[in-house]
């Protein structure tokens, strides 16, 4: 089977907002083009919807929260990522409405961004894998939440809160896809994704008995080379790109 190239994502951009549902959500997903942006002088900021509190089996939320909101700070400041936010839905049980939407359209607000980047908001991963009912929420809820954010008619509280209305995110970039459009280069941030992945120790210590950077090492490595037929032969990070 043939398919098609991916194009090279837009580069005309300076502000970029990543909006997932847990921590290590973006570090499965795109860090090292998240590091390839930040290289290049592009301001990235991480919101996510939960702390990831219900994640690990063995370890109680009021506890698992705190440290897995240290991880994912840890984890963003790898990649030249200073700004995490969390909206404090409960993890496990997001739900897809208009509170998430107008939690979403508030960051959009607050950050301005030209570029926001999602995670897999389709019901599978691949062809047969079930995606989590957290992903789909988040990831739909910021598809609209981009264009919530430009209308002054939609949740207009947020006006009243002085976050005036941004119609300036020009694409979404949703990473996970088993349908990418468009590519980046995964050469030149791949090393800083994976000590990213590693900061989640914790959880990937619970995840696996793998060596935990052997196991984010062979994670990432197969992702971006399975990336590289479609893509001139390039180690990439695929994303569905929809335009505005």
């Amino acid at each position: 089977m043939t398919f098609a190239q991916l194009l090279p994502m837009p580069d005309d951009w300076h502000r970029a907002l990543a909006v997932v549902a847990h921590p290590d959500d973006l570090e499965y997903g795109c860090a090292a083009a998240v590091a390839a942006w930040t290289d290049a002088g592009r301001e990235v900021t991480y919101v996510l919807a939960s702390r990831g509190e219900a994640g690990i089996d063995t370890l109680e939320p009021a506890k698992c929260g705190p440290l897995r909101e240290q991880e994912q700070r840890a984890s963003a400041a790898v990649v030249g990522v200073r700004q995490v936010e969390f909206l404090d839905h409960r993890d496990g049980v997001i739900e897809y409405g208009t509170e998430l939407r107008r939690d979403i359209a508030a960051a959009i607000r607050r950050h301005r961004p030209e570029l926001v980047i999602t995670l897999n908001h389709r019901d599978t991963w691949g062809v047969n894998v079930w995606n989590t009912p957290d992903h789909l929420a988040v990831g739909r809820a910021t598809l609209d939440a981009a264009g919530d954010a430009g209308n002054r008619w939609i949740f207009p509280e947020l006006t009243e809160r002085g976050l005036q209305p941004w119609d300036g995110v020009r694409w979404v970039a949703v990473a996970g896809t088993t349908s990418p459009t468009h590519a980046v280069d995964a050469r030149p941030g791949l090393e800083r994704s994976v000590r990213s992945l590693l900061e989640h120790r914790a959880y990937i210590e619970a995840l696996t008995s793998e060596d935990p950077e052997q196991y984010c090492r062979r994670f990432l490595t197969d992702n971006v080379h399975a990336a590289a037929q479609r893509f001139g032969g390039i180690p990439a990070v695929p994303f569905e790109v929809f335009r505005r």
